[in-house]
């Protein structure tokens, strides 16, 4: 009886280090994406004179802060110098912890690298914003933080922002639109050194006889619709002669020039049309002698046209 309860208890323990092992190698399998995850998005690289912060689990005694030296290394206690400029931050841990098993001081050790300080560096905002310039930054900021910094977007900004990585990972394109509350899924951190672009808007006018002629920013997502800039333009006055309305589009240097039946549109009896950028919609007057401008005619009075962003 006894040796058999002894054989049970070295049946039940073998199963519970089974058991034991397997939700380990579980865990380690579970944490396995979500460690190759953080690693991906660690886009920032350790830079000379950044400031880091180390510690190791269970060693508060070497715990400490150093500078990157503008060699790329750093001097950490009893191990001496470890070059981590350019490296992620797990990956200077690595490299750190590497140097500490082999220096036999330490067997396993569980060692974090955190940047504390960034050295001063430019990130340059170019294009529509209203101080374009270079902004000193000493740690990462969001696209929102920097624009501000840049005075903001211009009223002919477009609302599609690139990003240029300083550490030539590629560039972000950025949608930002009017709606403040659709901003934040397209928010990202700017990194000091990068590049921050804005272009100007697409703009289309609309001329002739309408309540306010000009140029109309093509804001938000791009899109204008021949409904949606005559509206603009607080629509076509009675006197107009809407059914010879002339849309006039640059295609391949050359200006080309079409009637649009505008009130047929107005009516839903023929398709809305999308314009694009520099298009002109020209809506002529009922008089004769307005109705002989010739597209030339109309395409350089754009240059003196006022532009109207949506608020």
């Amino acid at each position: 009886m006894k040796r058999i309860t002894s054989l049970g208890l070295l049946l039940f323990i073998c199963t519970m280090g089974n058991i034991v092992q397997s939700q380990t190698v579980s865990a380690d399998a579970k944490a396995g994406p979500d460690t190759k995850s953080v690693k991906a998005s660690e886009s920032l690289l350790i830079g000379r004179g950044d400031l880091l912060h180390i510690t190791i689990f269970r060693e508060p005694d070497l715990e400490q802060k150093v500078r990157v030296k503008d060699s790329g290394d750093v001097d950490l206690n009893l191990v001496g110098t470890a070059k981590v400029a350019g490296l992620t931050p797990a990956d200077a841990a690595r490299v750190i912890a590497q140097l500490y098993v082999q220096g036999h001081f330490l067997n396993r050790p569980q060692l974090s690298v955190l940047i504390e300080e960034y050295a001063t560096q430019n990130v340059s905002v170019l294009g529509q914003v209203n101080k374009p310039g270079a902004f000193a930054l000493t740690t990462p900021r969001s696209l929102l933080d920097v624009l501000a910094l840049a005075g903001g977007l211009t009223e002919i900004a477009d609302r599609h922002v690139t990003v240029q990585r300083a550490d030539k990972s590629g560039d972000i394109v950025v949608f930002l639109p009017n709606d403040p509350s659709a901003r934040s899924h397209a928010e990202i951190m700017v990194n000091p050194g990068d590049t921050v672009l804005v272009p100007k808007a697409g703009v289309v006018y609309v001329l002739g006889d309408v309540a306010r002629p000009g140029g109309y920013v093509m804001q938000d997502d791009a899109k204008l619709t021949v409904l949606q800039a005559v509206a603009m333009a607080s629509g076509a006055n009675k006197t107009a002669k809407e059914d010879a309305t002339r849309l006039i589009r640059k295609v391949n240097g050359n200006y080309q020039e079409s009637v649009l039946p505008l009130r047929a549109i107005e009516q839903g009896k023929k398709p809305d049309m999308q314009l694009e950028s520099d298009d002109v919609l020209y809506v002529p007057f009922s008089m004769a002698r307005n109705v002989v401008l010739g597209a030339s005619g109309i395409v350089s009075s754009t240059s003196s046209a006022a532009i109207y962003a949506a608020r």
